[in-house]
């Protein structure tokens, strides 16, 4: 039995772009443990400073997703990075503010607007939310 990627990711210049697939609310922690040691790896291998997760194939996620979220940003904040959120659904964002994670990292409309955060004010990610 194969089991489906839970994301899909490339490389933007400085940047590891995450996108969720499907149902990630409802993925067990094996499956999920080695998908997120190779997004790690990629961050170390290629020297990332920051991560943008694109959720606009997800609109609801669960602690496994926060977690996620919450190591790949641990990572690159250790670096001297920041991360930042895009097409977060109305439920992803009520997560995110019931979890206290909406303060943690900005949210944006669009990934376009994500990478243009992450080239105008990287410094100052971890600082920022857009509610």
């Amino acid at each position: 039995m194969s089991v489906q990627k839970s994301f899909n990711s490339e490389i933007e210049g400085d940047t590891l772009i995450v996108m969720p697939r499907g149902s990630v609310g409802s993925l067990a922690g094996q499956y999920f443990k080695p998908e997120v040691d190779g997004l790690l790896s990629q961050i170390k291998k290629h020297d990332l400073k920051y991560v943008l997760v694109d959720l606009a194939e997800v609109s609801y996620f669960g602690t496994m997703m926060l977690g996620t979220m919450h190591q790949l940003f641990k990572h690159v904040r250790d670096g001297g990075g920041g991360m930042v959120l895009c097409n977060v659904s109305v439920v992803g964002r009520e997560i995110l503010r019931v979890s206290g994670f909406d303060s943690l990292w900005p949210i944006c409309r669009s990934r376009q607007e994500a990478l243009q955060a992450l080239r105008d004010k990287p410094q100052s990610l971890p600082d920022t939310a857009d509610s």
